[in-house]
């Protein structure tokens, strides 16, 4: 892509690896400076900004467990005091226990909802006064979260995940609403399967298996990659998206445009 970011300060949670590190990449490559959060892998953390670096821009680490307001804010607090301000931020951590519904206990829900939707709400509110131009006047920012499939779909072991994620959607369409007078966009990108760690995690040992049922009923013929969802974050994070806000836009290949059980009639 061309520098449609050029100069852009940019933070993307759960950017060390997976479709998060693809963001980093694909913004920096169009002309963002990145902060990279993690929680746990410091390593993968470091290697993504060192990437990030050596294409010219401005990139550094974060750590913040994203169910702690506190950490969140001091994790806005320390862009506050390298950058003095924000122009993107990508909500795309996310936590979970794949069980069925019978099996999930408080704790999982607790960790879920807060990872998913809690941390959301106060990122967002930290973000809002770096959006902000001098003497608080409105400039254009971008939200983007990162949602899934299972918001509308129910996949298998996917009920804690995929109803955070509805929930996500939904905090979308209000945090659009309420900040479209800020001249701030908030949309979310859905993808369907995206061949990642955790794709791999959650089909564990089906996974070959569930990779071939995938294809075969995605339209375009393959599962996605953390680059298609990341080049689709950097046209929302961009200029060209200036009029679209408060949408859920799907990025898997036509995956959900089909349905199982009618292959016999083809």
């Amino acid at each position: 892509m061309t520098k449609v970011l050029e100069g852009k300060k940019v933070l993307i949670t759960g950017s060390g690896r997976g479709i998060g590190r693809a963001c980093a990449l694909a913004m920096a490559k169009a002309g963002a400076d990145v902060v990279v959060h993690y929680r746990r892998d410091q390593d993968a953390a470091e290697r993504t900004a060192a990437q990030i670096r050596d294409l010219g821009r401005d990139a550094w680490v974060a750590r913040a467990e994203m169910e702690e307001p506190d950490e969140i804010r001091a994790m806005f607090d320390e862009v506050a005091r390298r950058w003095g301000r924000l122009d993107v931020f990508v909500a795309n951590a996310a936590a979970s226990a794949f069980k069925p519904v019978v099996e999930l206990k408080p704790h999982h829900l607790d960790r879920t909802y807060r990872t998913v939707v809690h941390s959301v709400v106060h990122a967002v509110q930290c973000a809002l006064p770096l959006m902000a131009g001098p003497q608080g006047a409105a400039r254009d920012g971008r939200i983007i979260a990162i949602s899934s499939m299972g918001s509308d779909y129910t996949l298998p072991r996917y009920a804690l995940l995929g109803t955070a994620k509805a929930a996500l959607e939904s905090l979308v369409r209000y945090l659009a609403a309420e900040l479209g007078p800020r001249q701030i966009t908030c949309n979310a990108l859905c993808p369907g399967v995206v061949d990642t760690d955790s794709a791999r995690f959650y089909a564990g040992e089906q996974y070959e298996s569930y990779r071939r049922d995938v294809i075969a009923h995605t339209p375009l013929g393959r599962l996605g990659t953390p680059e298609d969802v990341a080049d689709a974050a950097v046209f929302l994070a961009s200029d060209a998206s200036r009029f679209i806000t408060g949408q859920v836009i799907r990025v898997d290949g036509g995956l959900t445009l089909l349905t199982g059980g009618f292959e016999s009639l083809v």
